[in-house]
């Protein structure tokens, strides 16, 4: 559980937590205990967000923390659930299909991409960054024996770096105890509304003493949970993958399938922590971990009818063809900390490698972009799009992080990044070549198969960086920071495009683009304690997201303009005044922020051949107020409440770099961000009680948003509005000794919690051009789950 101002000493972990509720969601208490005289006392979580361990109280910026236990007493599922319980971050929840592929996250409604976007993986980095221990990676790995989730509202560019615009999020991983032999085993069998099977998931942790200076921790967990989604609109397929054709390939007809449950969702995880204490001033810390997901399809639902006029259903999906997705992630990191008497040496070395692929639905955007009847009019169409995705890195960061005591205090620090990234993507228009020779035998050879597609974007990325903070306690009360990033950014972008279906027509292009950037961020806090509950403190900081390479050809057939060539950095200046207190029966913290935000990014395409690429805007801001409180009444009863209140808009026209103003404007100043609401709330009550022998804890909790925009665009095929939800769980735990059995239920309600949309106009049927599925969507959230989880620890 971390530092702590008491230690527990009941004899499971979990029932310690239970006795005196649990404290999930925003101000980062990790629960309480019941004293041996009955009285409540807190378990305080020890954060070290600002590279020192503080309480959150102590963090003079706005900070929540969510304990470990906190996380497995509510039967957190992801981290969809997970991040609802933290005010002013709202997330776009995909579900299991490519939830690799690119932070879904979003803090201070710093996005300006689209809802839908996250199919395949984009150029520019989150506007989150997300960190696992020291190492700065994006992997949503499966929420098991982590020690807590720190979430860093606001910029965090001195000490996290590139992509800290709206804030970071930390997961930190449990360490070994030295001389401890114990662990757990847990097994949990669950049922969601529109599935026609159960899931199922086990989970085991082992804690191995290796004498006295060493500990190992094993960490396994697996899950197979079934679909809910039925695709209704299945082209039956013959032994090469290709559209069964009843009547000849040369007629229309089709013969189609229905598959039920098609979003089936496998996951292993496995995680090993060696930890090495070879004196008393110095330790080191191992970490493996690998997750490995196997998905079968969207958890998306289609609206409206199909091509022959049949209404769709709840959870059911009109694509001619299955998507499925799969992703892999290894993480080894070595951390190493030497107290050298006068401050703490820290470093921290690290390697990932993080690939996935999916197949997509293509044919309804096909269809909607005229392609089907103008280019590829040809019976049962059938446009595939494969991608896939890689991410591998090497990560050294050093610093130095004197001990207190003196009027000045600093963190110091250098930090090297050395990252490949790789985007891919094959299209086919499935049965096209078999279609094409049957029809004119005499030019088969202009076509030389299905494939109309074959794009490849390879990018090597280089950061160099200094930073660091120097505070001065200008007095008992009064604490002023100052702190500076200087970074030093090289991406060498290469780019691969081939059009190969109409064969020897279309040229293919390789282009190569490098570009370099560098710059000093900076940072002012100040914090007054004006009494010895409560402190005053107010920022002033600033964010950046690195800039980089379109790579995108500028002469020759798909030859585009200049100005897409490159996309530099954006950067926020985010103004802060807040007050939070510890009143010893509850904790606040309330916040007011202004963000300045320059250059904003934006995934998209060129405006000719449709090179991936990433484009800066003009401007952007957001305003508002965040606010938690959460406390106790008596000994039985815990509470926690959320708000924030955010206004994130476009403060100038949005044009293509190649398509300046006067020429229309991809978005206007004003137009709302997207997947940011006004109003965000989340709400948490536990009860405790003693049943004699047994504990019983109980928790209802519950999270509200206003309505959002799906995209910033002017155009209506993207920029729709999607509606307001409230969510609601609970979860009963029983606890006797080392034994704990949860009932628990996800959204009672049944809401569909909708983030994203795939609309009709974007995606949707077509019956005279052949297209009678329907490819639009809506990207809901988990609907009623039903759970049982059974613990032993020993």
């Amino acid at each position: 559980m971390g530092k702590t101002d008491m230690k527990i000493s009941t004899q499971g972990g979990l029932m310690a937590l239970l006795m005196g509720g649990t404290a999930l969601a925003t101000t980062g208490l990790g629960g309480v205990a019941l004293a041996q005289e009955g009285a409540t006392v807190r378990d305080v979580i020890t954060v070290t967000a600002t590279r020192r361990e503080e309480t959150v109280s102590d963090v003079p910026y706005n900070i929540s923390a969510v304990g470990g236990e906190a996380i497995e007493a509510g039967k957190i599922l992801d981290e969809a659930e997970l991040l609802r319980s933290i005010p002013g971050v709202t997330v776009v929840d995909r579900g299991a299909r490519n939830s690799g592929t690119m932070n879904a996250a979003r803090i201070r409604g710093l996005a300006v991409d689209g809802n839908a976007l996250g199919d395949y993986a984009v150029s520019s980095v989150a506007s989150v960054s997300t960190y696992v221990n020291d190492t700065p990676i994006f992997a949503n790995f499966a929420l098991r024996d982590l020690e807590r989730v720190e979430v860093l509202r606001g910029p965090q560019g001195t000490l996290y770096g590139s992509g800290a615009l709206g804030g970071t999020i930390r997961y930190i991983t449990r360490d070994p105890e030295l001389g401890e032999f114990g662990g757990s085993v847990t097994g949990s069998l669950s049922h969601v509304n529109g599935s026609e099977d159960f899931g199922i998931a086990a989970d085991a942790v082992l804690n191995l003493p290796l004498g006295e200076r060493a500990a190992l921790r094993l960490v396994g967990s697996f899950g197979d949970y079934p679909g809910i989604t039925d695709y209704v609109n299945l082209y039956e397929l013959d032994a090469n993958g290709v559209p069964v054709a009843p009547n000849g390939v040369l007629d229309p007809a089709a013969s189609y399938r229905i598959e039920e449950d098609a979003d089936t969702f496998d996951t292993w995880m496995g995680r090993a922590t060696l930890l090495l204490e070879p004196t008393d001033n110095a330790s080191i810390r191992i970490v493996h971990a690998r997750q490995s997901d196997d998905v079968g399809g969207r958890r998306q639902q289609t609206v409206g009818f199909d091509g022959f006029g049949n209404a769709y259903d709840e959870y059911e999906n009109g694509s001619i063809q299955l998507e499925p997705s799969s992703r892999d992630i290894n993480m080894t990191s070595l951390e190493a900390e030497v107290d050298l008497g006068f401050a703490t040496l820290t470093s921290s070395t690290s390697h990932y490698d993080h690939s996935g692929d999916s197949i997509s639905e293509n044919t309804g955007f096909y269809a909607q972009a005229g392609w089907l009847g103008f280019y590829y009019n040809y019976p049962r169409p059938m446009a595939q799009a494969v991608r896939s995705y890689a991410d591998e890195a090497v990560i050294q960061e050093v610093r130095l992080v004197s001990d207190d005591g003196g009027n000045f205090d600093y963190v110091v620090g250098a930090f090297y990044r050395s990252q490949q990234r790789e985007m891919t993507q094959q299209s086919y228009l499935v049965g096209f070549k078999n279609w094409w020779d049957t029809l004119l035998p005499g030019a088969a050879g202009a076509v030389s198969g299905d494939q109309d597609w074959d794009y490849r974007q390879t990018e090597h990325f280089t950061e160099t960086a200094l930073f660091g903070e120097l505070t001065w306690h200008a007095s008992g009360d009064v604490d002023i920071t100052f702190g500076g990033r200087y970074f030093d950014n090289e991406s060498e972008n290469d780019t691969y495009m081939a059009l190969p279906l109409w064969a020897g027509l279309f040229p293919d292009v390789n282009a190569n683009f490098e570009t370099s950037e560098d710059d000093i961020l900076f940072k002012l806090n100040g914090a007054w304690r004006f009494s010895e509950e409560d402190m005053l403190y107010a920022t002033i900081s600033e964010g950046y997201r690195r800039g980089g390479a379109n790579a995108v050809p500028l002469s020759g057939y798909y030859a585009e303009d200049p100005a897409w060539q490159m996309y530099g950095s954006d950067s926020v200046i985010n103004y802060e005044i807040g007050i939070k207190g510890d009143r010893g029966n509850f904790i606040y913290d309330v916040s007011l922020f202004y963000v300045d935000w320059s250059d904003p990014q934006f995934n998209t395409s060129t405006t000719n051949w449709g090179f991936f690429a990433v484009q800066n805007g003009d401007a952007a801001r957001t305003y508002g107020l965040e606010a938690s409180l959460e406390g106790f009444v008596g000994d039985a009863w815990h509470y926690a409440l959320g708000y924030a209140y955010i206004d994130a808009q476009l403060s100038a026209d949005f044009h293509a770099p190649d398509r300046p103003a006067p020429a229309l404007p991809i978005a206007l100043d004003g137009a709302m961000l997207p997947g940011t609401p006004e109003h965000q709330l989340n709400w948490s009550l536990d009860y405790t009680r003693d049943l004699g022998g047994w504990v019983s804890f109980t928790r209802l909790d519950g999270y509200y948003q206003s309505e959002t925009r799906n995209a910033v665009s002017t155009s209506p095929t993207f920029n729709v509005p999607l509606d307001g939800f409230s969510i609601w769980n609970l979860t009963t735990t029983l606890s006797r000794d080392n034994l704990d059995l949860s009932l628990w239920v996800k959204n009672i309600t049944n809401e569909e919690g909708v983030t994203g949309v795939f609309t009709e106009a974007y995606m949707g049927t077509a019956p005279g051009e052949g297209y009678f599925g329907n490819g639009n969507k809506e990207m809901i959230a988990l609907p009623r789950t039903l759970g049982a989880t059974l613990r032993y620890s020993f």
